[in-house]
């Protein structure tokens, strides 16, 4: 497969500035292929002034409105009871919950009388590859994953091994090994808020990623360029300004090759489930690096030799800075102007390297500073279709089966990979080596998440998520209880409409609605009627909740709110 292939489709992104273009080439689009981009998406970068807060540590208030938005884009549709307690602790106390990494989670389980190399409930991870097992097995490794993003804990692991996956990119149907997928994940998971530079090197020798990118293939006679182009254009030190022809402030063509031959001789192990070294593959050669790594050589290391490479990389400070604009993406705004280069990108880059590259004194710095809760940096993310997803089930409190159900657990799982895959985003499977092109496309971003394909989309999950049937599977039914979700509120808010509603709001929207907004949804509660209606209501149900149509009156109401509020533009941002 040629991964490349994407880069020819928009040329004119090779050469943008990197600082106002983030120069990664566009994602290809064949005649057939579902709508990518809106057509009214950005056609250039926005130019709307940006916040000039740089990383001095935020001192003004806290309170619900910034746990929200730290949580908001810390983990995946934090819940009101998480944000609740975050706003009564205090900022430190919240990152070092955030910065905390949980344990390791059990492997994923068999979930299909398809897998007859374990039962039922157990897991397959370390069985013998098979061909006919191979589609179910990876069903379930992305099922699995999704079902630790669901059920995260208060911590930043999960949204930073999604960052990972998007960043060091293994596509599961390529490497056709589920088992190998299995252990690229877990690899991602234990260095997500640990060292880059480590994961870089793991990374470079995983069994996943050598089969992605074509390293057990590459001999001495033959070294193989393409993890070795990937390390350096979109894992570490990025495209600098254009020089020459394949030519970059950053790296040339000549340290592409060079690259090439000092991972010569790596292979991977189906039978023994890992990777391994064979010296007579290896190129034995001095590799000869240009002015761009300060004319640098490496000798020969046999199987120590590709980390030699990772440490001459990460000795660029230019390594540093990539990172720190992909991670600033990933948690802030696309756009990096001069001055966020200057007051954000700049310092983060230095304590990265001052911190020998641990990602968490970087992450504390940024997700702590005047400039991450600078007003401006908040709601001006759209949601992917991964935190949409979740967000619904988490905020809205849908509840999944037990893992004493096994099945209909996975199963629930599955369906919501299912959904995440209509809006075009599915774990394990970024659509090709640069990763999701909303994190990189130039200039749209974001903006790519929203098309004539994907709105319809979502909104047909939140319709179908809030009505009465819900979606069912292996005799399992989840939807979203609108009154048991009313009835975990105060009693005096759930009890009074304005109260409600404004609360649903600062829940369910990451900025203010208008007035006019506010009127329309108390008009969608309380159709042309006054608001002690909802309050007679709900009071009267309280009294006699068992009576069916006390419960339907109320119920359908808060139903129809709340298929509005996910209905609002609003509803799709971070």
């Amino acid at each position: 497969m040629d991964r490349r292939s994407f880069l020819r489709k928009n040329t004119d992104v090779l050469t943008a500035p990197a600082l106002a273009a983030a120069p990664l080439p566009a994602r290809p689009t064949a005649a057939d292929d579902d709508e990518p981009i809106s057509k009214f998406a950005n056609k250039q970068l926005p130019t709307t002034a940006r916040s000039t807060a740089g990383l001095a540590p935020y001192t003004g208030t806290w309170g619900y409105t910034q746990a929200a938005h730290l949580l908001r884009r810390s983990l995946f549709g934090p819940t009101r009871t998480e944000i609740v307690a975050a706003a009564g602790r205090t900022l430190t106390q919240v990152l070092n919950d955030l910065l905390t990494a949980p344990a390791a989670p059990a492997p994923p389980l068999n979930v299909s009388a398809t897998d007859t190399s374990v039962a039922v409930g157990q897991t397959w991870v370390t069985q013998a590859f098979d061909q006919n097992f191979e589609g179910v097995r990876r069903s379930s490794l992305r099922a699995w994953w999704l079902g630790q993003m669901l059920g995260q804990t208060m911590s930043l692991a999960e949204k930073m091994t999604l960052f990972w996956h998007n960043h060091f990119v293994v596509e599961l149907g390529d490497i056709n090994d589920a088992r190998f997928g299995y252990q690229y994940a877990a690899l991602l998971r234990q260095h997500a808020l640990g060292n880059i530079k480590q994961l870089a090197k793991d990374v470079t020798v995983n069994p996943a990623m050598l089969r992605y990118l074509n390293g057990n293939q590459s001999t001495a006679g033959a070294p193989n360029e393409n993890y070795g182009r990937e390390l350096l254009e979109l894992f570490t030190v990025g495209k600098g300004p254009l020089i020459g022809a394949g030519n970059y402030t950053t790296y040339t063509e000549a340290d592409v090759q060079a690259a090439a031959r000092v991972l010569t001789g790596w292979r991977d192990s189906a039978a023994n489930l890992n990777s391994y070294y064979t010296a007579s593959r290896h190129d034995t050669t001095t590799k000869q690096f240009s002015a761009a790594f300060g004319s640098a050589s490496i000798a020969n290391g046999g199987d120590q030799e590709y980390k030699a490479l990772i440490d001459l990389i990460f000795a660029q400070p230019e390594t540093a800075r990539f990172l720190c604009r992909k991670l600033y993406r990933w948690f802030v705004y696309y756009v990096i102007d001069a001055t966020t280069e200057q007051n954000v990108i700049e310092p983060l880059a230095q304590l990265l390297i001052q911190n020998g590259y641990n990602v968490g004194p970087v992450l504390r710095t940024l997700l702590s500073s005047e400039h991450f809760f600078d007003s401006v940096n908040m709601g001006c993310v759209i949601k992917s279709p991964i935190d949409f997803t979740l967000t619904v089930a988490r905020q809205l409190q849908i509840t999944f089966p037990p893992a004493s159900s096994v099945v209909a657990q996975y199963g629930m799982w599955d369906y919501l990979n299912g959904i995440t895959n209509l809006q075009q985003q599915v774990v394990g499977d970024p659509p090709n080596v640069a990763g999701w092109a909303a994190y990189w496309q130039t200039p749209q971003y974001y903006e790519i998440w929203i098309n004539a394909v994907t709105l319809p989309r979502r909104n047909q999950f939140t319709d179908q998520m809030i009505s009465t049937n819900g979606y069912t599977r292996n005799g399992a039914k989840i939807n979203i209880d609108a009154l048991a979700l009313v009835l975990a509120l105060p009693a005096a808010t759930a009890s009074d409409a304005n109260l409600l509603i404004a609360e649903l709001t600062r829940l369910l929207f990451p900025i203010p609605l208008t007035a006019n907004q506010l009127a329309y949804l108390n008009d969608v509660l309380l159709p042309g009627l006054p608001d002690f209606e909802w309050t007679d209501e709900w009071t009267q149900y309280l009294a006699n909740p068992t009576n069916v149509a006390k419960k339907t009156a109320v119920t359908t109401k808060l139903q129809a709110l709340l298929r509005s509020m996910m209905g609002l533009a609003e509803y799709h941002l971070s």
